[in-house]
Order: C-alpha cells, then sequence, then structure tokens
C-alpha cells in the first residue's frame, strides 16, 4: 500500500459499518473496499474481469460451466458491496438485466460516486433487504440468484432459512443456478446446516473451498445449487486449477457432511460466524 493520497479514500460511516477504500499499488484500476476493516470486495476499474477473490472466482467458474459463453442472463444479486461479480458479468456478458439488493444506501452512494459503473451497465441497485426485494419478483423471473451478503463480516440470520431459500428456488427458472458466498471455520456446523436447507430446496448441490476451511481456519465457502444436475467433473477440473487450488465436495461426500443437519427455519435461524481476527486488514494489504 502506497503512501499517497490518491491510494487512500477517508472512510466512511454507512448503515451496516465503516467503509474504506484502498488502492492496489500492484494494479492501476484496483480498490479494495472494507466494512470495518474486513475486506469486502476488491474492484479493477480497468478490467472488470479481474477477479482478486479466490470466491468470486469460484462463482465466476461456476457461472461459466452452467451457461454457455456470452449467453445473456436475468440475475438477481442479495448483497452489493461494490458491485464486483455485477460488473464482472456485464463485460463478459452484455446485455445481462441484473437487479441488486443492497440496503446499505449510503455505501450504494460512496461505490457509485468512487468507482462508477459503466454507462448502460444493465446494473440497478435497490435500497432494499433481500429477504423483502426477493419476495416482490416475479416467479421464474431469473436464470441467476447470487447470496453475497454480509454485516459485521456475518452473513445475516433470514437470508439462509429453508423459507428464504425457498423464495429463492421461486424466482428461478428452471435449470437456474443458486450461487451462495458464506464464511464460516471447522467443523463447519453452520455450513453444514445451510446444505441441509439449500438440498431439501434444489436438490443438486456442491461447495467449493480452501480445504483448510474445513479442518484449519476460518475462510469462504462457496454453494452452488440447481433443480437440475450441475457439472461437478468440470468444476473439479476448474477448482483444482486454480491460481490458490480448492476442493469440490458433492455426491457421497456431501450426504455425509449433512447426514445429522437441520435446515435453519424462519423460527430457528443464526447468522454465520463471528469472523476471526485474520480476516481485518491492518495497515497495508
Amino acid at each position: 500500500m502506497a503512501g499517497t493520497d490518491d491510494d487512500y479514500l477517508p472512510g466512511h460511516p454507512t448503515d451496516t459499518g465503516f467503509v474504506e477504500l484502498l488502492a492496489d499499488d500492484a494494479r492501476p484500476g484496483g480498490w479494495l473496499l472494507t466494512l470495518d476493516r474486513i475486506g469486502q470486495s476488491y474492484v479493477d476499474l480497468e478490467d472488470p474481469t479481474y477477479l482478486e477473490f479466490d470466491y468470486v472466482q469460484g462463482f465466476a467458474d461456476v457461472i461459466g460451466s452452467v451457461f454457455p459463453a456470452g449467453l445473456r442472463l436475468d440475475v438477481t444479486h442479495i448483497g452489493g458491496g461494490a458491485l464486483t461479480l455485477p460488473r464482472f458479468l456485464h463485460a463478459v456478458r452484455p446485455g445481462s438485466s441484473q437487479i441488486v439488493f443492497e440496503p446499505d444506501a449510503a455505501l450504494t452512494a460512496l461505490v457509485r460516486d468512487r468507482l462508477p459503473l459503466p454507462k448502460r451497465s444493465g446494473i440497478r441497485v435497490r435500497p432494499e433487504r433481500g429477504r423483502a426485494g426477493l419476495a416482490g419478483l416475479t416467479d421464474a423471473s431469473a436464470d441467476l440468484v447470487v447470496l453475497d451478503a454480509f454485516a459485521g463480516g456475518r452473513v445475516p440470520a433470514d437470508l439462509t432459512t429453508l423459507e428464504a431459500l425457498a423464495d429463492a428456488a421461486r424466482v428461478l427458472r428452471r435449470g437456474g443456478l443458486f450461487l451462495a458466498n458464506v464464511a464460516d471455520g471447522p467443523p463447519l456446523d453452520y455450513t453444514r446446516r445451510l446444505l441441509a436447507g439449500v438440498r431439501a430446496v434444489f436438490g443438486h448441490v456442491l461447495i467449493r473451498s480452501d480445504p483448510a476451511v474445513r479442518t484449519k481456519r476460518f475462510g469462504n465457502v462457496v454453494v452452488a445449487a440447481s433443480t437440475t444436475r450441475l457439472p461437478t467433473r468440470e468444476l473439479v477440473r476448474l477448482a483444482h486449477g486454480a491460481m490458490m487450488p480448492t476442493a469440490v465436495v458433492a455426491g457421497a461426500e456431501l450426504d455425509r457432511m449433512t447426514a445429522t443437519a437441520r435446515p435453519y427455519t424462519d423460527a430457528d435461524s443464526s447468522a454465520s460466524p463471528q469472523p476471526t481476527d485474520t480476516w481485518r486488514i491492518d495497515g497495508g494489504w
């Protein structure tokens, strides 16, 4: 992190926390958005196809494997941040229509001002919570629903219940894709309960993560689900070949993970675990 005024934009308090923008010395257009000192989003304004975070690359790999290249998509995003994935999809799938539910209007205003969207991007950001936003969408109106929402480093409890997942499935067309980014650590009790709900609603499910997240440390877990079969073999190949190799869990191994897990419900819900201090950024990065 360089020590010039251009490398740091003063922090701003927003509805969900204290937001800062930090420039990436290694990439002229690169910016990291942090929320309460936790890395939230990375955007390269000059190359929106550059994906710094491994979990976002996981999202991109699943989307690219499920949908033919260049196909325009109707996408619903729950959680906005700096709009990394919407920018990426606009670049690689021009003409796509994207709705983003981001309740923190101050954050969205900051992002629009400091990290402006391309013209005619087709990205519409609505200042609504995810559950309320989903409820207002018509049946079978999306090809892709992406859950990537955090408050205080935790996925809000109301977004991962059986009822919330059922509403996401209602919004998806047949063959549509549900993606979620969650944060957890061993023994993955939160993830197991979430997966139990996802499997009950969608049927075909897999996860992708650093293997160490299952045994040693806190980290991101990408969940992919559909009512139709997922291209598991291709996704295993892509995960193994990633810059930071990850593992895909599906089939019988996923059966064992969720064998005794109960889905979260609106009457029995929980936010994801509190992130460890290793996720917080001190000084440079």
